[in-house]
């Protein structure tokens, strides 16, 4: 394979569009899909995922914060746009300039974001956030009825949305059940009290998998859209959501070389070779978002066959035992996460070799890997 670059990822659009799809048709014509793009897309490239899930029919974006929303904003407009955290106080004229709506946790953010919603003499849409049992974010059970009400009374401000999220969903199905009870109860209150508004939801990717009782208008799927089961202690009923991941992760062979037995390996001499070996250095490390957790454990695709990581990855380079691929030379591409003929590295492996979770493995690829897009137009 001839490519310019050392260490790179690609993205499938394709793929995007298939688990967009297939999202779609799992939740029904009449709930609304709000795709959660923080975090650059989950180390996919902001603009360009924006962009294609633009032309692939996302009814709202979920950002972390406003310079995520701007970023969405300079790709389109028209599209309806969540600020999943909370804006610090400097950032509330901001957020009602942009038309970006706001997470309410307590009545003071709701008292601040209508006087900013005077000043500007404009009106804003907010969503109410009920802490059900996650503690970030959301306002306690006992205090939602009065903040709905001042919301609701105030000229500035509009009730566009009254929303929850599921702490484990994918792990502990008694718990899921007391928070989504605990809303259930909420939404009631506000029903009696004449508050309804007008967009509800919950569902985050586990939950949608987990818990359709609680699909109610909107879902909010984040690890899904790219491809991605969110794994825990519980176990999905077949068949299994088709979905396709949309990243692959690769470097290059930059050397190769044979070691005699008791040469030691990299930073810390973790590794020392216990035979005769034939040794390739990658260009990929944890200056690349390659977690230094990977070091002696993990493995890389090289030919179809899985070579494993020796000795500490450093921050550009990293080793692996290529003695029974030796085919291997300088300038092969080695696959970090993806395909290889049969074989398949996938984030939720990796992640398990790190100690971590798929999120972390996608959002720590750094800004110096380049993302290659496949399969159609982005922005």
């Amino acid at each position: 394979m001839s490519t310019p670059y050392r260490c790179w990822a690609e993205v499938d659009l394709d793929a995007l569009r298939t688990n967009l799809a297939w999202l779609r048709h799992r939740v029904g014509p009449r709930v609304k899909i709000m795709t959660v793009v923080k975090a650059d897309a989950y180390g996919h490239g902001l603009k360009q995922i924006a962009a294609l899930l633009m032309q692939s029919g996302t009814d709202i974006f979920g950002v972390a914060n406003l310079a995520e929303a701007r970023a969405i904003r300079s790709v389109g407009r028209g599209w309806p746009i969540l600020m999943l955290g909370a804006c610090l106080p400097d950032e509330i004229e901001t957020c009602v300039k942009d038309h970006v709506m706001p997470t309410i946790s307590t009545l003071a953010e709701a008292q601040s974001f209508a006087a900013a919603a005077q000043k500007l003499r404009r009106s804003v849409e907010v969503h109410l956030k009920v802490d059900t049992g996650m503690g970030r974010l959301g306002a306690a059970p006992s205090d939602v009825l009065s903040i709905a009400h001042a919301i609701a009374s105030s000229e500035a401000l509009k009730l566009e949305g009254l929303f929850t999220h599921f702490s484990s969903a994918e792990d502990d199905a008694e718990f899921s059940a007391q928070q989504a009870a605990q809303f259930h109860s909420i939404i009631g209150q506000l029903a009696a009290a004449g508050i309804t508004p007008p967009t509800i939801h919950a569902n985050n990717s586990a939950a949608i998998l987990h818990e359709p009782a609680t699909t109610f208008d909107l879902v909010r799927p984040g690890l899904l859209v790219y491809g991605i089961l969110p794994t825990g202690r519980r176990r999905l009923a077949p068949p299994l959501p088709e979905l396709r991941p949309a990243l692959s992760w690769h470097c290059r062979v930059a050397l190769v070389k044979e070691i005699p037995k008791g040469t030691p390996l990299s930073y810390g001499h973790t590794f020392t070779a216990p035979r005769r070996m034939r040794v390739a250095t990658l260009t990929a490390g944890y200056g690349d978002g390659y977690l230094r957790a990977g070091s002696d454990r993990s493995a890389v695709l090289l030919h179809g066959h899985r070579c494993t990581v020796l000795g500490r990855v450093t921050m550009d380079q990293m080793l692996v035992d290529v003695t029974r691929v030796p085919a291997t030379q300088p300038g092969d591409v080695a696959t970090l996460i993806g395909r290889q003929g049969a074989e398949e590295i996938s984030a939720t492996e990796l992640a398990t070799w790190f100690g971590t979770i798929p999120w972390e493995v996608l959002t720590a690829i750094t800004h110096r890997v380049p993302r290659i897009y496949r399969g159609g137009s982005a922005a």
